[in-house]
């Protein structure tokens, strides 16, 4: 079975499904769960806006610590990381540094609309990670 999940969340309908999925098979494989969470900002948005990157640093943290404690009200050890910057390439950097076997994410995000099909981030991952993706839908 898997011994160390990543689930990449951002708050969105989509990966709140994502997150119950995750824990659900965390439990059941009395794996680890890592929680990962994304703020989407460019160099260009910290030039034009710098004091936003620190509120969305600040959503990403609130998504992430109730993400741990929903896994651990559950049964299931869970750690939180935020990252600001690109999410696809964050949350696959962060899958092989910490040995995720399995990645667990929604098919959309909050930037949903961008693909009609699958989600940028989503679509990025799968074509970037030698681990398992999970792909949960609402």
């Amino acid at each position: 079975m898997f011994r160390k999940i990543l689930v990449a969340t951002d708050g969105s309908v989509n990966s709140r499904a994502a997150v119950r999925k995750a824990i659900q098979i965390a439990k059941k494989a009395r794996s680890p769960l890592l929680v990962v969470s994304v703020a989407d900002v460019t160099e260009e948005f910290r030039i034009v806006a710098p004091e936003l990157e620190e509120k969305m640093v600040g959503e990403s943290k609130k998504i992430v610590t109730s993400v741990v404690r929903q896994a651990a009200k559950s049964g299931v050890k869970a750690e939180g990381i935020v990252h600001a910057g690109d999410p696809y390439d964050l949350i696959t950097k962060t899958a092989k540094a910490k040995k995720a076997d399995l990645i667990v994410m929604g098919s959309h995000g909050r930037t949903g609309l961008k693909r009609l099909l699958m989600g940028s981030v989503t679509s990025g991952v799968i074509g970037h990670t030698t681990a398992s993706v999970l792909v949960v839908k609402t």
